[in-house]
């Protein structure tokens, strides 16, 4: 048993030494966020503000303020079948990093036995042993440290996935309704449109029956009402196959849609972006992009403590009534202590090559951390010129419709007072439709400008859809 001891101590020893001589080792550093250079420069579109105050810092409840939408919302974030796979996978992770926090402790186990052995002209030899055994790794090279770590990181890593999910789930679902609103509008516009085209169809007949016009023109009025009539077929159609895809994103079977109109729809008069180096704090795809890397950074740091010894700490006590060459009755105590160091030595190569593999891989996780920065910074700079060139055409609908609806009313009454031909009413009148037809194409592009700005910024995801 002494000697036992004086070998437990030697290790102890030898493990403090080693752990004070390697304590600036490459192996037990944490990770440090890299240098990026021009994150600075991410933005190339701007708003006219220098404020930090980011519209991703708004819930999407503050955003997007129509109930029915906020209503969807709630409901494709509670069912959304890849947003409760996310949130398993994070599940899975914390579970890991339990495991990897459990390796610390030593493990134990119970290993009671009994044998009974006769021979013959003998009685019977009953024995037994009530023992009990523990086993626990001394972290001297920091292979548990890292792989406590890189649980850590797995576990960022698949919370900034669930956050990101959420994320798109909630812009795919705002831009799914607000789809439907266009189509609602765009519908009833074609309607007025037909309306308009029927009425051409019978004008035209009558001047043909007149003598005014001829076959080819009543044909030509006939296949346009009629292309008209196509439109609206299709419009129908792209309405029930977005009720159809939304309702699949809401884990729910198809049904209509109950939703607002697109003129009651409120947004900010301006948006901000804050500053380019928020996306790493906020954006989820961004950080989980790091965190592969941190994850990368501690696997390769476990490839480097493959090289170096692992020390383990055993030892064992029981109950036995077998303590010797003779057996007594009743039993006495059994114990032991071991404590081993295991320096690989053949296997040199292999770890060489599992560090080399490990280095790549964490200069490709790298690699993918800065790009996912530029997509980021490029999508924020597409978005705010599609909302920025929205507004603007925007403005020029209103001068356009504001325009044709003065034509309107002037070839209206110029039709009363003189020969104006009741043919130039309908074209102006076919005008003006087609004009707030692209109105409300704008208003949407506008709306999408917003909806892909919150996205690109990191914005609508629920810090407390994790707890």
């Amino acid at each position: 048993m002494k000697n036992v001891e004086k070998t437990m101590r030697k290790v102890i020893v030898l493990s403090v030494l080693l752990s004070a001589g390697l304590s600036s080792c490459s192996i037990y550093r944490a990770y440090e966020r890299p240098e990026i250079a021009g994150i600075d420069s991410l933005y190339r579109q701007t708003t006219g503000t220098t404020d930090t105050a980011s519209l991703a810092s708004l819930s999407w409840r503050q955003l997007f303020t129509d109930p029915q939408l906020q209503q969807l919302i709630e409901t494709g974030v509670r069912n959304n079948t890849d947003l409760q796979i996310a949130r398993l996978r994070v599940e899975e992770s914390r579970a890991s990093l339990s495991t990897a926090r459990l390796a610390y402790l030593p493990s134990l186990s119970l290993t009671p036995q009994g044998t009974v052995s006769k021979t013959e002209g003998r009685e019977a030899t009953k024995t037994y042993d009530l023992a009990a055994s523990a086993e626990w790794e001394v972290d001297i090279f920091g292979r548990l440290t890292n792989a406590k770590r890189e649980a850590r990181a797995v576990l960022e890593q698949s919370e900034a996935y669930r956050q990101a999910v959420e994320t798109q789930l909630v812009a795919t679902i705002a831009n799914s309704y607000y789809t439907l609103l266009m189509l609602d509008q765009q519908l009833a516009i074609t309607r007025r449109t037909a309306e308009n085209w029927n009425e051409n169809v019978r004008v035209m007949r009558a001047l043909k029956r007149a003598g005014q016009t001829t076959d080819m023109a009543v044909a030509q009025t006939e296949a346009s009402r009629l292309s008209v009539e196509a439109s609206l077929l299709s419009l129908e159609r792209q309405i029930s196959e977005t009720e159809n895809a939304l309702c699949a994103l809401l884990g729910e079977p198809s049904h209509t849609i109950e939703r607002a109109t697109l003129a009651e729809q409120q947004f900010p008069d301006t948006l901000t972006a804050g500053v380019p180096l928020q996306l790493l704090e906020r954006r989820p795809d961004v950080r989980q992009s790091e965190a592969e890397l941190a994850a990368a950074f501690y696997v390769t740091n476990q490839a480097r403590s493959a090289f170096y010894p692992s020390i383990t700490l055993s030892g064992s006590a029981g109950w036995t009534n077998a303590a010797g060459a003779v057996i007594t009755n009743p039993g006495q105590w059994l114990l032991s202590a071991v404590g081993s160091l295991v320096q690989p030595l053949f296997n040199r190569g292999k770890n060489i090559a599992n560090l080399k593999i490990a280095k790549a891989q964490q200069e490709e996780a790298l690699l993918s951390f800065r790009q996912s920065l530029l997509d980021a910074g490029t999508e924020v700079n597409d978005a705010l010129m599609q909302w920025q060139t929205a507004r603007k055409r925007l403005k020029l609908d209103e001068s356009q419709i504001a325009a044709l609806q003065s034509a309107v009313r002037s070839s209206e009454l110029l039709m009363q007072y003189s020969s104006q031909n009741y043919l130039e009413v309908l074209t102006a009148r076919q005008t003006l439709l087609q004009a707030e037809l692209d109105a409300v194409s704008d208003r949407f592009e506008e709306i999408q400008g917003v909806i892909n700005l919150y996205h690109a910024l990191g914005g609508g995801y629920d810090d407390q859809a994790a707890r």
